[in-house]
């Protein structure tokens, strides 16, 4: 199937070093083909990002050890790097802004830890040294859940909470905040996951204010919860693979489109993106499997005006594309590139 949607917007993809990335790749689309570019070489380990409109910067993470994370500009001339500080915690993989764009969080997958930044109100940079939390703990797992393994954060709906997720103790953390001050109160245990999920990614949706999406890597569930006063309560569990399944699976990535009535989740194992229709009160039902066209997708990105969702597979190095159809199912346009260390994408 050749694709007949508008072509994307410009495309970048983050990539790991350790997985032969050299920085951010390009991605074109011309003559319906998929096509790399040369790399942008000063943002490294780029396995997550976020965009600050009021600064027109990208923070973008440097998943390494000693963790780092990057503030970058897209100029007519390229990119150029504004500035870079270090964490605080090893191995960031997550980074999220407040609604006010003034703080910036990170999670660090080895450390365990949380970091928040204050961002300078003239440029945008992250004022050092950040408040920084480690968590205590472990799971069931003897191979995943050793230690704990921040691996999400994100702020709620009404930037009043920073919520964390940890796939190493089988939580999600909750920490009061204030935007004034910079100030997180000690965490409570908003949600205790079932022991041996392995939570990873959460999702708010403005649709659905009362409601968050947990997607739990090693038992590849999502559980639906209910918000209550920054308290997480379980309400329902749906598995992210079709019944006849046997083999073995992680889920990754988890998002949903604008109109809040189609949430995604990425499976690695399986190679597929699960649809579910949410209904008005943001209950889920599976309604596609799809392959995602590459092995293991660790990430996708939704560009619903192009009709379009980006794919990154991190085992095969490989960027496909699916299209999105008019009732939020996905179909294949056979639209592919390799990407040497392929992680993460984002548009600029």
């Amino acid at each position: 199937m050749t694709s007949t949607a508008s072509p994307p917007a410009p495309l970048w993809i983050g990539t790991y070093a350790g997985g032969g990335g050299t920085g951010l790749y390009p991605l074109t689309e011309e003559g319906g083909a998929l096509g790399v570019g040369p790399a942008y070489p000063e943002a490294l380990n780029a396995s997550f990002g976020a965009y600050a409109s009021r600064f027109d910067l990208h923070y973008l993470v440097d998943e390494r050890q000693e963790g780092a994370l990057g503030c970058y500009r897209r100029t007519d001339a390229g990119w150029i790097r504004v500035g870079q500080v270090a964490t605080g915690g090893g191995a960031p993989c997550h980074v999220a802004l407040d609604a006010t764009q003034s703080w910036v969080a990170i999670a660090h997958y080895e450390t365990g830890s949380t970091a928040l930044f204050r961002l300078d109100p003239a440029d945008g940079l992250p004022i050092a040294p950040p408040v920084v939390h480690a968590n205590i703990g472990h799971g069931p797992d003897l191979d995943r859940q050793r230690s704990p393994h921040a691996h999400w954060v994100g702020f709620g709906l009404d930037n009043q909470m920073l919520y964390v997720t940890d796939l190493g103790t089988d939580e999600v953390l909750a920490f009061a905040f204030d935007a004034d001050r910079g100030t997180l109160a000690t965490p409570h245990t908003a949600f205790a996951a079932p022991p041996g999920s392995g939570p990873r990614h959460m999702l708010f949706h403005p649709s659905h204010p009362r409601t968050a999406y947990l997607a739990c890597e090693l038992s590849s569930t999502v559980v639906v919860l209910d918000l209550e006063d920054a308290t997480l309560r379980h309400r329902a569990m749906v598995s992210t693979l079709p019944a006849d399944w046997q083999g073995a699976n992680i889920l990754a990535h988890v998002g949903a489109n604008a109109a809040g009535d189609r949430l995604y989740v990425s499976n690695r194992g399986h190679d597929s993106i699960a649809v579910f229709a949410l209904d008005a009160h943001g209950d889920a039902t599976p309604i596609q499997h799809i392959a995602s066209g590459g092995t293991s997708p660790r990430f996708f990105l939704l560009l619903e005006n192009e009709g379009r969702m980006i794919v990154v597979h991190e085992r095969d190095h490989r960027v496909t594309i699916l299209d999105i159809l008019p009732d939020g199912t996905l179909a294949p346009t056979g639209l592919a590139a390799t990407v040497p260390g392929a992680a993460f994408a984002f548009v600029s």
